[in-house]
């Protein structure tokens, strides 16, 4: 199995996922820069992001691999959902593009092989966001480079709470279907014990966003924890 050097050099480490929601007093794309730039001084080996212009002044300001995505809507297949959006990513300096892996419909109603194809033939190295082991399956069998839990908890990150976990059950499946193959943990990943468990578990990086660069999110933790 040949793997690219760029997610070779991701085996064992973390991947910040820095992101502000519609709304949010952080959804700039030079505080998202900043914030990017901080955690790769913390120690971070590649950042994953949303939306062009995150995309553009993130890798301006960090040396470290930036996964780009776009999310377009808030339902079904919204997270990078066309070949139009990819591309997008890449022009705006994405080293990795991710792109929601499930058979859900599809806006422009291709398929998620049709998407990935021309982007193969590209040279670009492209990350399958999964909900289930089926997804996963079959984004290894059509070639995606690296395959993730992003999708699996099935909620946006702002509505889970600290209690929930990592899906570490499905990374466990995947690691062991796919033995030497990039499986990447993401999703509610709360804590540095957590992280941890994931490598155990088989994963191949580990992707923490909320728990590191979402200060709503951590504050209403501790709200909680005092008013409990």
């Amino acid at each position: 199995m040949a793997i690219d050097p760029l997610i070779q050099s991701l085996k064992g480490k973390l991947i910040v996922s820095v992101q502000a929601y519609p709304g949010e007093p952080l959804r700039h794309p030079e505080t998202m820069a900043q914030m990017s730039r901080a955690c790769e001084l913390g120690g971070a080996a590649a950042i994953r992001c949303q939306g062009l212009s995150d995309i553009a002044a993130i890798k301006g300001r960090c040396e470290i691999p930036v996964i780009g995505l776009w999310k377009d809507g808030h339902e079904g297949v919204y997270i990078t959902p066309t070949l139009r959006h990819a591309r997008a990513c890449v022009s705006a300096g994405a080293d990795i593009v991710a792109i929601d892996a499930t058979d859900r419909p599809r806006p422009d109603g291709k398929t998620v092989a049709d998407t990935l194809k021309p982007l193969k033939a590209e040279g670009v190295l492209t990350m399958a966001d999964c909900m289930t082991i089926d997804d996963i399956r079959r984004a290894v069998d059509l070639g995606f480079d690296i395959v993730s839990t992003t999708l699996s908890h099935g909620v946006a990150a702002i509505d889970c709470t600290m209690a929930d976990g990592p899906d570490l059950p499905l990374l466990r499946q995947a690691a062991e279907e796919f033995p030497g193959f990039p499986v990447v943990c993401e999703g509610r990943v709360h804590t540095p014990a957590e992280a941890r468990a994931a490598i155990d578990a088989g994963a191949w990086a580990v992707v923490v966003g909320t728990a590191i660069t979402h200060p709503t999110s951590l504050t209403s933790w501790f709200k909680a924890e005092l008013e409990a």
